[in-house]
């Protein structure tokens, strides 16, 4: 009867294709937001300063989402000069026509709008939002993004009683019209005025007014990003324990803490039991390997607390060499959870990176140097500059022969590259091979932290070591559980080592996460280009999106097909 019933299911469904019958699938649900950015003047460490703000908020609006939502976002420029809105960390499947950078998309033109549109597919954990444009990102125009698991994939803990964002990362006070000038005429951005927590900066004994409710015996989840421009932190909470539990959209093994190092651009969850008095606490952000440190803090209030806050802090961890010894066994101590669900109905554990063979080894050397007198960062010897037309856009029409040349740095930085002796301006892209596996090399050779983001996929962060890499080295890698993420930090004299698979078309960003670099030039792009040209593989360039530059007024490239898709 049930080979039957299967057959006749078969038989309808061929005589409405040859009716020309369309078969309807339902999609997944739709969030709808509206925000308009403006100006306005707000005093995160003291001083008040001109910020941009999202719906007269910094930090913005949360985006609170399930998996595989679609989420849409029509975003209402009223500043006095352009602006873009990248959303950090989502792997937007097959359209990076929407990943928010100046290689991607044009951008929102002050006094008009646009509608982002994309669906975070098969992702969990804590992301945000930034500005692109510029050095905005100094001045806000950043926000939380949140990703639950859909109700019939378990999680690997209990419902917390309250979930909490926490937005925190270091703060200038000069605006970041200013700070855009300062870089532009050749200087360096400088040292920060203080840490920002939630848009705010306490002070031991001040008088701050409680950030965060917790009540005695229950267990809460705060998800953490370190949102600023160059500083990585530190961030504890006084006479508490943090359970980490999820870390960049993947399930960890839960391991506890006293203190986790955040980097620039980095977020993970942990979750924390009242289980003290009730009473008033800190919850600390400092400075790590910083000349001169920097504190902040905001205040945890328990239901009927006492006390106020103690002034005594727990103690940061080392800095200087120890320091970096220090954070990188607590990197070592990072676990990929291979017994939780992922955001689809599969076991984390089932995609055996370690086994696959490794296609192609990038070695990327960060540097930095003077060019006609002015600061500017550099991989492998070249320091992207962005075109007019976004560079997604002159590859989709055909003219990429009169913008930029690919692979104009090589897999092996050349030795004047390493030695930091040239450097070239020019836009930096390379060409990489639909689905290959590569492995990517980080090789920092300066003495301060790096950070390091791509946008459109996660990678597997299996190795930081300090020294020089070599070949020899990969007998060091985690090749079982190392975590699925979108950012590495590589400490002074290190190197790290990721490994991904790049099976998301389109034109993705690999950068700096330290917004000075990325925008004095240390990035590049990835041009993953599937040769079906199908919809099966990338999204057609959006209706109405905006075209700028050299395509403006060119005719509409043919679309993508459809074949292979049913």
């Amino acid at each position: 009867m049930g080979s039957m019933k299967t057959t006749l299911v078969a038989a309808a469904l061929l005589l409405c294709l040859l009716a020309g019958v369309s078969v309807v699938r339902a999609e997944d649900p739709y969030l709808f937001f509206e925000w308009t950015v403006t100006y306005g003047t707000i005093s995160p460490v003291g001083v008040p300063v001109q910020a941009i703000l999202i719906n007269g908020q910094f930090p913005g609006p949360k985006i609170n989402c399930t998996s595989n939502n679609n989420i849409v976002v029509n975003v209402f420029n009223k500043l006095d000069e352009p602006f873009l809105l990248t959303w950090y960390g989502i792997q937007q499947r097959k359209n990076s026509w929407q990943d928010g950078t100046l290689g991607t998309m044009c951008p929102i033109q002050p006094g008009t709008n646009y509608t982002f549109k994309f669906q975070v597919k098969d992702q969990i954990g804590s992301y945000y939002y930034f500005p692109t444009t510029g050095l905005q990102r100094a001045s806000g125009g950043i926000g939380g993004l949140q990703v639950h698991s859909r109700l019939l994939i378990p999680v690997p803990f209990d419902a917390p009683a309250d979930e909490y964002f926490v937005i925190a990362g270091d703060w200038y006070n000069k605006g970041h019209k200013s700070i855009q000038k300062q870089l532009d005429t050749g200087r360096s951005l400088g040292r920060p005025d203080g840490i920002q927590i939630n848009g705010k900066s306490g002070k031991v004994g001040g008088s701050n007014e409680p950030m965060f409710n917790m009540e005695a015996g229950k267990i809460y989840r705060y998800r953490v990003c370190n949102v600023g421009m160059k500083t990585s932190l530190n961030f504890r909470i006084q006479g508490h324990s943090l359970k980490l539990v999820e870390m960049e959209g993947s399930h960890t093994v839960q391991n506890v803490y006293d203190s986790l190092d955040v980097h620039i651009g980095q977020c993970f969850s942990v979750l924390v039991e009242a289980n003290q008095e009730p009473n008033d606490y800190y919850m600390v952000f400092s400075s790590r390997f910083t000349k001169q440190p920097l504190t902040s803090v905001a205040v945890i209030r328990y239901a009927n607390g006492k006390n106020s806050p103690s002034s005594e802090l727990p103690a940061p961890p080392p800095e200087t060499a120890t320091g970096i010894a220090w954070s990188i066994n607590q990197f070592r101590s990072f676990r990929w959870n291979l017994t939780a669900s992922a955001a689809r109905p599969n076991p984390q554990g089932s995609y055996h990176y370690g086994k696959i063979n490794i296609t192609r080894t990038i070695k990327l050397v960060n540097s930095r140097n003077n060019v006609d007198g002015k600061l500017r960062y550099a991989i492998n010897g070249v320091s992207h500059v962005e075109p007019t037309t976004p560079l997604k856009l002159v590859e989709y029409y055909g003219i990429q022969d009169k913008v930029f040349k690919y692979d104009i740095i090589k897999d092996e930085p050349e030795a004047a590259s390493e030695s930091n002796e040239k450097i070239v301006l020019a836009p930096n892209v390379l060409n990489a091979t639909f689905r290959n596996f590569v492995e990517i090399i980080l090789e920092n050779h300066e003495k301060t932290i790096q950070t390091w983001h791509l946008d459109g996929y996660s990678f597997f962060a299996v190795a930081i070591e300090p020294g020089r890499w070599t070949p020899e080295k990969r007998k060091n890698y985690n090749l079982v559980d190392a975590v699925s993420r979108h950012n590495i930090q590589v400490y002074p004299g290190s190197w790290a080592a990721i490994m991904t698979t790049l099976d998301n078309a389109g034109m993705w960003n690999m950068r700096s996460e330290m917004w000075e670099r990325a925008y004095l030039g240390q990035q590049f792009y990835f041009s993953v280009l599937s040769p079906a040209r199908s919809l099966r593989d990338e999204y057609n360039l959006p209706e109405k999106t905006p075209v700028c530059g050299l395509v403006k007024d060119l005719p509409e490239p043919p679309p993508y097909s459809n074949s292979g898709i049913f």
